[in-house]
């Protein structure tokens, strides 16, 4: 009998997007149903695209199922796709696509980002990385988060409006003063 395959999951706590060693890190809970999350990471792109040495992102998922029903599997199809090395793509189709989560549709944006996994469906439809998902919620909820978007730079909470003038401010601000390790703040990640 042929041993099972055992696959090594990547959780969300380990997809950084951008330059894993930048001494600032954007870290946001958001949902892929959500409009407003949706302009926050396009925030967030044009920040990376601003900051490309200075900036990694860090995207924890925070689906609000009783307002967005089809935010949960969404977020699974994100890390089933992360698992291929393609979460960031699949990030951005989910966003732009964000009335259109279905199953079947989910499959069709992997697809469509390059996604080559057979088992997409089969780990969607079993909810392969549900568990992962609660824990970012945990993550979230412990945090302090009730709401979406959420941001975080450095480990601190983001409390103005996300913009890129905002975020650009703070994050000039956090490395002119070298508060860029969290210090002294409750880390985030």
């Amino acid at each position: 009998m042929k041993k099972p395959e055992i696959i090594e999951v990547i959780p969300s706590k380990k997809i950084i997007v951008g330059e894993a060693k930048a001494p600032v890190t954007l870290m946001m809970f958001g949902d892929y149903e959500s409009e407003a999350s949706a302009k926050a990471n396009e925030v967030v792109k044009e920040i990376l695209a601003a900051y490309p040495q200075k900036v990694k992102f860090i995207f924890r998922h925070f689906p609000l199922v009783k307002v967005h029903q089809k935010a949960h599997k969404a977020a699974e199809a994100a890390l089933a796709a992360a698992q291929e090395g393609k979460f960031w793509e699949m990030h951005n189709e989910l966003f732009a696509n964000k009335r259109n989560l279905g199953t079947i549709s989910l499959k069709s944006h992997a697809r469509e980002v390059g996604v080559q996994s057979k088992r997409f469906l089969d780990e969607l439809i079993n909810s392969h990385y549900g568990a992962y998902i609660q824990d970012d919620l945990k993550e979230g909820i412990a945090l302090g988060v009730k709401d979406i978007p959420v941001l975080f730079i450095n480990g601190e909470r983001f409390n103005s409006e996300i913009t890129f003038k905002n975020v650009s401010a703070a994050i000039k601000a956090s490395l002119q003063s070298g508060n860029t390790k969290g210090k002294g703040t409750k880390k985030a990640a």
